[in-house]
């Protein structure tokens, strides 16, 4: 299934058969755009899968499942989560909150999140008070976010009530006021960055709101450097999709892009070659609203957003060219004439993919210079070449046009 978002451009979904079929030709395609298994179908197990490709992961909750998925696809990983999960050291105010709760006995409890509702239960079961919380909610009506959050729910013994339209904590509120009267009291486990929007709606409507928190989000702290990798990776287009499983994620790497003062080229990189992957219309809101048109599965789950992720690289960002030498194939940072594939380093990976690109047209001296960006100048483009030609091994596949540039030989 394939669908327009918000700003028209096309979203692949993740079934069977879901991404537009591949023009073996192509050009950049410039899309860039209960717990369950994560395991995808056979065809999608190949163990060279995505053998090249480059991909930045910035979850941390279940960012091993993720990496281990791509991996054993032959890809690259970057890892850098941009938010953690902190729970507090002492767990004495999601007590308090408990307790609150189980004395008020909610005529409302709104579930957002599967983890979170784990997670609460298991620390009251721990304090000895879980079966306390189970019975103060024997008469309440439950409503969730999601399938993940009535997979929790459920693990406790208790049954919803009914989940939201779409998996968004505004269409779970949406619910609560189109569907029951005022004057309630409600309890609702929020997740790590808590929509206060949602929560004043509930407030302006009903006697008392109570908020439960089982863990919330972090940003991560100057000493680690991953996420400032990673944006630099992103601006000099060394990755080839950056996977995001949530909004404050998201938020997170664009604050880090601004202190860097890189937010404009981390923007630019997103919206051309490298491509956004989003597990759901929550998590993409923040792209869309940069102008970013991310890749996003019709089951907002793990294991459909790898399966998507495989598709979309094999099919719309492997480029091709036919020379005489023969098919060149660049997939990834790895560049395949014939049956002879090679991994190329980043600068002469950048010079490779403006040639593929020109499909034999002649590559100006100034613009390869200007490809490489940074600080470099002919004589450091003249030196990448010469690299990339080594590493190739293939003579006459880069031919030099005197006075003007560089070409492949097509």
């Amino acid at each position: 299934m394939t669908g327009a978002n918000e700003q028209g451009r096309v979203v692949s979904g993740a079934g069977a058969g879901a991404s537009a079929a591949p023009d073996s030709h192509a050009h950049h395609a410039h899309l860039p755009g209960a717990t369950e298994s994560i395991d995808v179908a056979a065809p999608f197990l190949q163990p060279n899968q995505l053998e090249g490709f480059r991909i930045g992961v910035t979850s941390d909750r279940r960012s091993s499942d993720l990496i281990d998925a791509f991996e054993r696809r032959g890809a690259r990983v970057v890892h850098a989560p941009t938010l953690r999960i902190a729970h507090s050291q002492q767990d004495g105010p999601l007590l308090e909150d408990t307790r609150t709760l189980i004395a008020a006995r909610p005529d409302i409890l709104l579930a957002t999140t599967g983890y979170g509702v784990r997670r609460w239960f298991e620390v009251a079961e721990a304090d000895g008070i879980g079966s306390e919380l189970t019975d103060a909610f024997a008469d309440t009506t439950i409503l969730v976010r999601g399938p993940k959050a009535r997979g929790g729910i459920r693990a406790t013994g208790l049954n919803d009530s009914g989940m939201s339209d779409s998996e968004t904590t505004a269409s779970l509120v949406d619910k609560v006021l189109a569907e029951y009267p005022p004057g309630l009291i409600v309890g609702i486990q929020v997740h790590g960055a808590t929509d206060e929007v949602q929560l004043d709606r509930l407030r302006a409507a009903h006697e008392r709101v109570l908020v439960v928190a089982p863990y919330r989000w972090i940003a991560v702290d100057d000493s680690d450097e991953r996420v400032y990798k990673l944006v630099e990776a992103i601006c000099s287009r060394q990755l080839d999709c950056v996977t995001f499983t949530s909004a404050p994620a998201v938020h997170a790497l664009f604050t880090a892009a601004e202190g860097m003062d890189v937010y404009s080229e981390l923007i630019a990189a997103l919206q051309t070659e490298v491509c956004a992957a989003a597990v759901g219309p929550v998590t993409s809101a923040p792209l869309v609203a940069a102008g970013i048109a991310p890749i996003q599965p019709t089951r907002f789950r793990m294991g459909a957003l790898i399966r998507l992720v495989c598709e979309h690289l094999e099919q719309n960002m492997i480029e091709r060219v036919e020379t005489q030498n023969g098919l060149v194939e660049l997939r990834g940072s790895i560049v395949q004439v014939g049956e002879e594939r090679v991994q190329l380093p980043p600068t002469a990976l950048t010079i490779m993919r403006a040639l593929v690109r020109a499909r034999g047209a002649v590559v100006s001296r100034d613009d390869l210079t200007l490809a490489l960006a940074g600080d470099s100048d002919d004589h450091a483009m003249e030196v990448s070449l010469s690299r990339l030609r080594q590493t190739l091994a293939v003579p006459g596949l880069v031919a030099t046009v005197v006075k003007r540039g560089y070409r492949l030989n097509v």
